[in-house]
């Protein structure tokens, strides 16, 4: 008789959401070296962004990739990435993870009112 390929607790294959979430994740860890208020702030994937209003309202503008949501009422602020739209504007695994952490570089500058290169030195290098 044989037993399992894996163990239970280790995932043989992730989901493309739970994957994009580990990417999101990755970033936000790598900036929370320098950034330690960032573990209060509470960083979301949605699949694309709700669109409030009429249908009209992007017609010129392009999809966020990312918005940011300010702390109210008790609650910590948000930061959010739309998984959907970064993907479809890359093309593999490192092209992705370097996309979603311009995002998150961006909308955590937004949100500590600095620019994305104080947050991180080297954005926009890639």
């Amino acid at each position: 008789m044989r037993g399992p390929i894996a163990p239970p607790q280790v995932p043989l294959a992730a989901s493309r959401a739970e994957a994009f979430a580990d990417l999101v994740q990755d970033s936000v860890e790598r900036l929370e070296r320098r950034w330690p208020q960032l573990a209060e702030i509470d960083f979301l994937v949605l699949e694309v962004p709700r669109l409030d209003g009429p249908a009209e309202a992007w017609s010129d503008e392009a999809v966020p990739l990312g918005g940011t949501i300010p702390s109210r009422e008790g609650r910590p602020a948000r930061v959010v990435v739309y998984r959907r739209p970064v993907e479809i504007r890359t093309k593999g695994r490192d092209e992705r993870a370097a996309l979603v952490h311009e995002v998150v570089v961006e909308q955590v500058a937004e949100l500590l009112g600095l620019t994305p290169e104080t947050v991180d030195p080297r954005y926009g290098e890639d």
